[in-house]
């Protein structure tokens, strides 16, 4: 079974290069796809309070008995400091543990950034006293982790955000680096372009990607995802098929030339998939978030 690289956190926890992203699994696919992973050699899990399959997410994990690294992520109708205390119990009941290896913040929610940087401080609290191995954010701009910056005690350990061959985010992901703060590629081979009208073509059917993969004998879903790792970036593909989830997991056998690397790069188009982090707000995207 292939051993996977780790990549060490800004306080020296080790994070796996490449977890299985849940985002959109149904609840019943959910435990299934999370057991192919395991078998795979997977040994992290992202998921979400607002995924709505933590709890299957937890019974795939407890049911392997294998060790796995579990990320979560409070939602916005939890922000405020006791709200997103209560949200860490509500996400560990679901999952069934007493400690999140990594907790992060879903949304800047810059309308109301009060209670971000309140939620940010129940994450600390969190981290403090040893619930959550490590706290981090999501979907945070310059302006937001600067403003985060300012106030923070601990600076976040990684920032997941939308990046992929058509949408890169460099200057965020410049931002993490000169701080510390790991890049977490969601929707990491452009997933979000496949089913969302952003005006993109498919990453799949790129011709620049397709013959780099041909040259390898890979997929163009494996380029990309060997395009992040070499980049330095943790990846979370998602897939519910068990062929496509092994697909993903192989991609520690061979290495982008440095021109390829750079023709992936030419390729950003600055076009994002996701939803502008300005339009995040609780009147267009809060929802209660269920007790465990």
């Amino acid at each position: 079974m292939t051993t996977v690289p780790s990549l060490t956190l800004n306080n020296g926890v080790e994070l796996p290069a490449i977890g299985l992203g849940v985002f959109q699994t149904p609840p019943d696919e959910t435990r299934a796809a999370v057991e192919a992973a395991l078998a795979t050699g997977y040994r992290h899990v992202d998921t979400a309070a607002a995924y709505g399959n933590e709890r299957q997410v937890g019974e795939a994990v407890a049911r392997s008995g294998a060790e796995v690294f579990l990320e979560t992520k409070i939602w916005i109708s939890d922000y405020g400091y006791d709200e997103t205390l209560h949200g860490f119990d509500k996400s560990a009941g679901k999952l069934g543990v007493d400690r999140i290896d990594l907790l992060i913040l879903h949304q800047a929610l810059p309308s109301e950034f009060g209670r971000t940087l309140d939620a940010y401080r129940a994450l600390e609290q969190l981290l403090a006293d040893g619930k959550v191995r490590a706290i981090g954010v999501s979907n945070f701009m310059v302006e937001h982790l600067q403003a985060l910056l300012d106030r923070a005690s601990v600076v976040p350990a990684v920032n997941q955000i939308e990046v992929h061959p058509y949408f890169q985010q460099r200057d965020v992901q410049e931002f993490g680096a000169q701080h510390g703060i790991l890049t977490q590629a969601w929707a990491p081979i452009g997933g979000i372009t496949f089913y969302r009208d952003s005006g993109h073509t498919s990453t799949l059917q790129d011709p620049v990607i397709g013959e780099i993969a041909k040259a390898y004998g890979k997929t163009p879903a494996q380029v990309m995802l060997r395009w992040h790792l070499q980049q330095g970036r943790q990846v979370i593909p998602k897939s519910t098929k068990p062929q496509r989830i092994a697909e993903n997991f192989d991609v520690f056998d061979f290495d982008l030339t440095g021109e390829q690397l750079a023709a992936i790069d030419a390729l950003d188009t600055g076009k994002r998939g996701g939803p502008e982090p300005a339009d995040v707000t609780l009147e267009t995207f809060g929802r209660a978030i269920p007790e465990a």
